[in-house]
């Protein structure tokens, strides 16, 4: 059955979100690209961007030198210093916050470590808050939302962490009490980490234009986010591509946080390899990732013979991947990106030797372009998504609130 065409302002209120998300991704672009992007004539976007600049969002500007002879046709700009969000991203060692501008662009942060000391909701949603009410005082933009990243399975809709493995966290209410301790009128929408790292390097990162890759993300354990058809596979309840607790070693596999053994992320986590490493007492965390990597570098053979063991696993669990969901890119992010620096060829190996061969033809294996910011952009992301929905009903909400 064919949908009912949209009315006037539907087909209006969409193109403008369609514009404001065009140049919110992809930066700065003239009035005649987006007409070829949109599918729209140039008249409509001259409407559309003057809609948008005078609520504040855009602006419009001569371009630079473009060598063609004409009136040059005028860029339109997101308004990255007025227009932001606040983004927070919770890891298993550290907690991070940032006001991103518009377009994607880091105009404020705060950073600080995590104490790894079990069910801390009051602790981390207090850092938090202070970061953003801090932030916030200190700017003289407008704050259009706020999101964040969680390390841990995230009930959509209310922001409700059913379970954090690797901090203990049950059923913690994260998105309505730092929305209550932010004090800003703001809901805080809250996505899993890894599902957020994989949508922020599918739209801005370095699978912006695969329609299909795997993010695999490392924080002390593993997480995943799949991307399909250029959509997040989420699953059913919300809870799919824990691909970390893909089991790839069931008789002899190390124990896993979630109560399984030979899970993907107790065989190539940050425990496995300092403790092959011979390293568990000494730094963890990212530097300790790094640390090793890069000792093995230097000719360390105990780091080396860690990487080769871990980067095996690796490429089972990349094998498996890739044979299951065909994606066109494979992207390693958080501390993977470090592990994959010093595996890659153990990987490579798995996936000649285990992968089917048409579909190793055109896989792409890559680190995430963002480094370690994958998640806080995803957050972002999150929380940019009802202004880039709705740009002008959203301004008029704020400012009536």
């Amino acid at each position: 059955m064919p949908k009912p065409a949209w009315s006037q302002e539907e087909s209006r209120r969409h193109n403008l979100g369609d514009l404001l998300r065009q140049v919110h991704v992809a930066g700065p672009l003239s009035r005649s690209a987006l007409a070829e992007r949109m599918g729209l004539n140039r008249s409509t976007i001259m409407g559309l961007t003057a809609e948008l600049t005078a609520a504040g969002l855009v602006r419009e500007e001569l371009p630079g030198e473009t060598g063609r002879a004409g009136r040059p046709s005028l860029v339109v700009r997101a308004e990255s210093d007025r227009v932001y969000v606040l983004a927070f991203d919770v890891r298993v060692d550290r907690l991070v916050a940032a006001r991103v501008g518009l377009g994607g662009k880091i105009l404020d942060r705060r950073e600080t470590v995590r104490q790894r000391a079990g069910a801390d909701l009051d602790d981390v949603v207090g850092v938090l808050a202070e970061f953003g009410r801090e932030m916030y005082r200190r700017s003289d933009g407008l704050c259009v939302g706020a999101g964040a990243a969680y390390c841990g399975m995230i009930r959509p809709g209310d922001g409700m962490v059913r379970f954090g493995p690797n901090m203990g966290w049950v059923d913690q209410a994260f998105g309505a009490e730092l929305g209550q301790r932010l004090g800003l009128g703001l809901p805080v929408p809250v996505g899993n980490e890894a599902h957020l790292g994989a949508l922020a390097e599918h739209v801005r990162g370095v699978g912006a234009g695969v329609q299909n890759l795997v993010y695999l993300h490392g924080d002390v354990g593993v997480g995943g986010g799949i991307i399909v058809g250029g959509k997040l596979l989420d699953g059913d309840g919300g809870y799919g591509c824990e691909v970390g607790h893909m089991i790839v070693n069931p008789y002899e596999g190390r124990p896993c946080g979630c109560g399984s053994r030979g899970c993907l992320e107790a065989e190539v986590g940050e425990q496995a390899l300092l403790e092959m490493a011979g390293r568990s007492a000494e730094l963890v965390g990212r530097d300790g990732i790094s640390a090793v990597v890069d000792a093995a570098a230097n000719g360390d053979e105990a780091a080396a013979e860690a990487l080769r063991r871990i980067g095996d696993w690796l490429g089972i669990g990349v094998a498996n991947l890739v044979n299951l969901f065909n994606p066109g890119m494979v992207i390693f992010g958080g501390m993977l990106r470090e592990v994959y620096r010093g595996s890659a060829a153990q990987v490579h190996s798995r996936v000649a030797a285990n992968v089917l061969m048409i579909s190793r033809e055109k896989l792409q294996l890559r680190t995430a372009a963002l480094g370690y910011d994958s998640t806080l952009a995803g957050a972002a992301e999150l929380a940019f998504a009802e202004l880039l929905a709705s740009p002008l009903e959203v301004l008029a909400r704020l400012e009536s609130a």
